[in-house]
C-alpha cells in the first residue's frame, strides 16, 4: 500500500490508523501547495482533485476520503478492534462520529479559519460553531474514556487530528478539560507517536507545517 499524505493535514488520520493496524505501507509526502510528490511527479496524476489523503492498494485501487480509508483499514484487522463490525448499530455510531468530524469540525469549523482572506466577523461565526461543538464533545468525554465508550477506535484518532489544528488558528482548548485529557490519552499511544514523528509533529501540538 502507498499512503499519500501532507504533514499535519487530515491525512494524519489514516497515517495513525495504518500504524495502529500494523499494516506495512509506503508513506509518500505531498506538498499541499504545489502538489509535488516527494521524489518527483505531480500528485494530481494520482488524485485529480489534488487533496490528501489517498491510499493506493496493491491491486491498483485508489481509495480517497479519510473516513472511508480508515474503516477499510480497520476491517482488514478485526482483531485490533479499531472499528465495530459492519452491520451493527455501534458501526453506525462510529460512522456518525467520523461524519461529524469531517463536516461539522473540519469543513464547517476549522477550514475557514485557515483562509487568510476571511474577515474577522466571519471568523467569529466559525469560532462560535467550534465552541458549541467542543462543549458537546467535552460533555461526552467527561463520562466516556473514548468516543465510543471504553474502547479506542478510529473516531478517537480522527478527533485527535482535527483538534490538533486548534493551536494553528489560536483556538484555546484549555477550558475543555475532558477534551484535553482525551488528547493526552490518544497522543501517548505508540502508533500516534510514530505517525506524528514521521510527519515532523513531535512535540505536539506542533506549529503548522509549511
Amino acid at each position: 500500500m502507498k499512503l499519500y499524505f501532507a504533514p499535519g493535514s487530515s491525512s494524519l488520520l489514516p497515517h495513525i490508523v495504518l500504524h495502529e493496524a500494523a499494516i506495512p505501507f509506503e508513506p509518500i509526502k505531498i506538498d499541499e501547495h504545489t502538489k509535488a510528490i516527494s521524489g518527483g511527479g505531480d500528485y494530481r496524476t494520482v488524485n485529480p482533485l489534488g487533496y490528501v489523503p489517498a491510499l493506493l492498494l496493491d491491486d491498483g485501487t485508489l481509495l480517497t476520503e479519510g473516513a472511508a480509508i480508515v474503516q477499510y483499514v480497520a476491517d482488514l484487522v478485526p482483531g485490533k478492534k479499531l472499528a465495530p463490525p459492519n452491520g451493527t448499530i455501534d458501526r453506525v455510531r462510529l460512522q456518525a462520529w467520523l461524519n461529524f468530524f469531517a463536516s461539522e469540525m473540519h469543513k464547517g469549523g476549522f477550514s475557514p479559519l485557515f483562509y487568510k482572506g476571511m474577515p474577522e466577523q466571519g471568523r467569529d461565526v466559525f469560532r462560535a460553531r467550534l465552541r458549541a461543538r467542543f462543549t458537546h464533545l467535552d460533555g461526552h468525554l467527561s463520562s466516556n474514556e473514548y468516543l465510543m465508550g471504553r474502547d479506542y477506535s478510529v473516531a478517537d484518532a480522527h478527533f485527535f487530528v482535527i483538534s490538533n489544528w486548534a493551536s494553528w488558528v489560536d483556538f484555546d482548548l484549555s477550558s475543555y478539560s475532558a477534551v484535553v485529557a482525551h488528547r493526552q490519552r490518544v497522543g501517548s499511544r505508540p502508533a500516534v507517536v510514530t505517525a506524528l514523528t514521521a510527519e515532523g509533529l513531535v512535540p505536539w501540538p506542533a506549529k503548522q507545517p509549511h
